[in-house]
């Protein structure tokens, strides 16, 4: 009997860099042959599910858009029957999948993923939020098995200190992972394909 597909949130603030962070791990993940498709969510659009399928980096078929019509968090928290139901829906279509990501709509450093609805998830920050980001420990930045800090190539130009940033993510992480990436250029990126296959998936890189 085939068992169900893994599933990774992909959280954080509006502008974070969620679905350029997806566009970048998916063609990764392809190529170690690791089955994969993507479900969105978006309050009252189907907008980030329509970046990716224009991107071709999947069949069409396999990035599914939920509008959740309510604040993100109670989506992917309080409740998340509509992603569950996309999520069965992909699984039965395609029933070899290995791995499922759930993009949230979007939310404040408080939203986190119900453990009902993911096996982990990323929690995705950018630097041109302040670096003061790590000090203020949302639940979804202290919480999430991995943080990403993206966007590492803007801290000159907004006046974020990123050594500072470094130094106490780490410490407000105490411990748990954190990569940081520019998914422009692709830096960062293969360490959190990494922690996906490790930490998600159980297969060595």
């Amino acid at each position: 009997m085939k068992k169900s597909a893994a599933r990774l949130g992909i959280g954080g603030p509006v502008g974070s860099g969620k679905t350029a962070l997806l566009e970048g791990l998916i063609p990764k993940l392809i190529a170690k042959n690791i089955e994969t498709a993507v479900v969105t969510n978006d309050l009252l659009t189907t907008e980030d599910a329509d970046r990716l399928k224009k991107k071709g980096i999947l069949a069409s078929n396999r990035i599914v858009g939920v509008e959740t019509g309510s604040c993100p968090h109670t989506a992917i928290r309080e409740d998340p029957t509509m992603n569950l139901l996309a999520v069965q829906d992909l699984e039965l279509l395609y029933p070899q999948l290995d791995l499922i990501f759930i993009e949230s709509g979007g939310d404040n450093l408080a939203s986190t993923f119900s453990y009902d609805l993911v096996d982990a998830y990323i929690f995705a920050i950018d630097v041109g939020a302040g670096d003061d980001i790590p000090r203020k420990r949302g639940p979804g930045f202290v919480q999430a098995d991995l943080v990403v800090i993206n966007k590492i190539d803007l801290a000159p130009y907004v006046g974020a200190n990123l050594d500072l940033i470094r130094q106490e993510a780490a410490i407000h992480r105490q411990g748990k992972p954190l990569v940081y990436t520019n998914c422009r250029t692709g830096e960062g990126l293969d360490e959190v394909v990494e922690f996906i296959l490790k930490t998600v998936l159980f297969f060595d890189s």
